[in-house]
């Protein structure tokens, strides 16, 4: 007797299924978050950035287990926009490390429960001088509330582990808070992408900060020409730069024009050669400021489709010039 045929399991369904799950309840707990910070927590939200901003020290981030990781990237994100900040392990804070922390600080704590032991000494330490201390807890009444100056309490929402144990969704929240607090400090301090680059000097993204003035082909290098010249002669300013452009300016010296190799091959005729620039040319081409960032080049040369930019002044005066190759050899693209 043939047995009926079953439809087989897809592979890893179960898996997909319980990461979806997952994602879902960390979303539940993230929307539970931004509802809070629309009531009670945002004005708390609103004392631990007054505290924060008026530290003359660093913030001090301390936390046991999970709440200790999510510390560390809080005062990872806290010092990389201009907030001085560090991470003291709350069990050394007992064998020493107490004496990292000033009265010019501010610590904050992270402890779900608020009843870590591991934090008792730096808890003691911090109301003996004084330190300003800021909580974030799910539990108002827990000690570390009791003894804190500014507490931050966290929803009760559920966590994504099907036991309930594995901190998941309430550490979500606490590093999303941290990041909030760490934005409305930069936002409050006026730390723009100048600042930024000052931190971030390495990499894609210290490459993405470098300012256009610093990577471009000076002016001596530039192939310009004017409108009145036959294409004949145009060529060979354009073929002797190797830069695939042509730009053309007026009796001013202002940018009017550009010749690509896509102008050449929309004219492409054996008329060609007899025609004037300004008969080929692409009038008011894109370009770009001198103290633009190099992500705002390679963002104008992507939406464009080019790879050539002029670099103008404030009088569209051209005062350079930026190729796609200048971003790929520094890393910008």
């Amino acid at each position: 007797m043939n047995r009926p045929q079953t439809s087989p399991v897809p592979l890893g369904a179960a898996w997909r299924a319980s990461a979806l799950r997952a994602l879902t309840t960390e979303t539940e707990g993230m929307a539970q978050l931004v509802k809070a910070a629309e009531g009670p927590l945002g004005e708390q939200i609103a004392q631990a950035v007054d505290v924060l901003r008026k530290a003359k020290g660093r913030v001090i981030l301390t936390g046991m287990g999970k709440s200790g990781h999510v510390c560390r990237k809080i005062a990872a994100t806290l010092a990389s926009t201009g907030t001085p900040a560090m991470f003291v392990h709350p069990a050394e804070a007992s064998h020493g490390d107490l004496g990292m922390i000033t009265p010019d600080d501010v610590i904050v704590v992270l402890s779900n429960s608020g009843e870590s032991p591991e934090l008792r000494d730096i808890l003691t330490y911090s109301r003996r001088f004084a330190v300003p201390l800021i909580a974030i807890t799910a539990q108002a009444q827990s000690t570390l509330a009791g003894e804190a100056d500014v507490v931050l309490v966290l929803p009760r929402a559920k966590e994504a582990c099907p036991n309930g144990l594995a901190p998941t969704t309430s550490t979500l929240m606490q590093l999303a808070l941290g990041d909030a607090l760490s934005i409305a400090l930069l936002e409050e301090k006026g730390f723009g992408p100048r600042d930024f680059k000052n931190f971030h000097p390495g990499g894609r993204l210290g490459a993405q900060l470098t300012h256009v003035r610093d990577i471009m082909h000076k002016q001596s290098e530039l192939p310009l020409t004017i409108e009145s010249p036959r294409m004949s002669e145009a060529l060979l300013v354009m073929t002797s730069r190797s830069y695939g452009c042509l730009g053309v300016v007026d009796a001013a010296g202002r940018l009017i024009g550009i010749v690509t190799d896509g102008d050449l091959r929309r004219h492409m005729d054996r008329n060609l050669l007899d025609r004037t620039v300004g008969e080929v040319m692409t009038r008011n081409p894109k370009t770009i400021d001198p103290d633009a960032l190099t992500s705002e080049a390679l963002e104008i040369l992507n939406s464009a489709k080019i790879t050539s930019l002029f670099v103008v002044n404030a009088a569209r005066e051209p005062v350079g010039l930026v190729h796609i190759h200048d971003l790929l050899r520094i890393g910008a693209a």
